[in-house]
């Protein structure tokens, strides 16, 4: 029996098929060749591989360059501060949804009351309405396929002034209203229209007022920004918080406001107010004053200051003026709505909770 030349068969050309073949006797210059090839392919992954992380790289960086071209000429640091985390933080503003804007209430002229919910398909038994359910809608004009917003007349069961001259300056802006949501007529045979709710942001009741739905911008996404935390008042156009969603006093992110500043004065949606308030404020605030009352010296100071003393309360220490603290920087709202004499806006950052009260001026950045 003869012995197989093994090196005979690795020499043999591997384009002939005939002779059986050992699969891993190849001839040097192939094994060189396949050697080459797999260095190649490893290389051109490495390749591969870096220049993906080189364009996931370059994705994670484009906003910070499109951030850095936005904020560059409004961040520039005024004369006669330094830029640190107290007096410059920097805020993420919080982009109003659909929900929002469309969900946000108003203060306006009185809406007409010509037209209004009567019921819906299981009164008297459900007095409140919401997404996909039928209501019924008094009045004349209704078309079917028409949408409608649904809005109610508010009052404050409360009536408790949350700053002084609130409500004459409410009574002088317009009637308060709440959007709750809108609806589609889908059948004008009968006295009563017929419509479905489309969408709800609150329960629909009897006796709430149909108004032409009206298309609204959204906002766009605004990139972080430097708040100026101690901003003098720059001469922009300004106003005051006159009242809050659900009638609320303090005001987080997220959170609608109404503004007796509007279209008249030139503001717009999508502009950025900023929320102040003076420290003259907190001494007219019927709680925070209290604590200008209380003792603030140390036991070892020999004389303890006073705060606006006047000549009983004097302590022979120094005097405090609150006048002379500057006003502070407390929040920044984004207008979603206007009227020719209000605004209706949402706080995007907060710093702390915004006051019914508080004065707003124009954020020019």
């Amino acid at each position: 029996m003869s012995v197989p030349n093994f090196l005979a068969v690795a020499d043999l050309d591997l384009r002939n098929l005939d002779p059986p073949l050992l699969p891993c006797y190849l001839s040097r210059w192939k094994i060189l060749y396949f050697k080459q090839l797999s260095l190649a392919a490893g290389s051109r992954k490495l390749l591969e591989e870096r220049m993906k992380k080189l364009a996931i790289s370059l994705l994670l960086l484009a906003p910070a360059f499109c951030w850095a071209q936005q904020s560059n000429p409004s961040d520039a640091t005024p004369s006669g501060t330094i830029s640190t985390s107290v007096n410059f933080p920097m805020e993420r503003l919080q982009t109003p949804t659909a929900a929002d804007v469309y969900c946000a209430g108003f203060i306006s002229k009185p809406v007409s009351k010509d037209k209004y919910v009567t019921g819906g398909l299981e009164s008297p038994h459900a007095t409140r309405f919401v997404n996909g359910e039928a209501i019924y809608l008094k009045g004349q004009g209704y078309e079917t396929g028409q949408e409608y917003s649904i809005v109610r007349e508010l009052t404050d069961p409360d009536r408790y002034e949350l700053f002084k001259g609130q409500w004459s300056a409410l009574k002088a802006a317009g009637q308060s209203y709440q959007e709750l949501g809108r609806v589609k007529v889908i059948d004008t045979r009968h006295k009563s229209a017929i419509a479905r709710v489309e969408f709800s942001c609150d329960p629909l009741v009897p006796g709430d007022f149909v108004v032409p739905f009206v298309e609204k911008p959204l906002t766009a996404f605004h990139a972080p920004m430097r708040f100026d935390r101690f901003a003098p008042p720059n001469g922009q156009v300004s106003g005051r918080v006159l009242m809050g969603k659900d009638f609320d006093s303090e005001l987080g992110t997220g959170e609608k406001i109404y503004m007796n500043i509007g279209a008249s004065q030139g503001l717009k949606v999508g502009d950025f107010l900023r929320a102040v308030r003076s420290y003259s404020a907190d001494m007219q605030d019927p709680v925070d004053s209290l604590s200008f009352k209380t003792p603030i010296n140390d036991p070892t100071q020999v004389k303890q200051p006073a705060i606006d003393p006047s000549w009983m309360t004097k302590t022979g220490g120094p005097m405090i003026h609150v006048d002379d603290m500057p006003r502070r920087a407390v929040a920044e709202i984004v207008v979603v709505g206007t009227t020719p004499a209000t605004s209706t806006g949402m706080i995007v950052f907060a710093m702390e909770p915004l006051l019914v009260g508080d004065k707003v001026e124009l954020d020019p950045q």
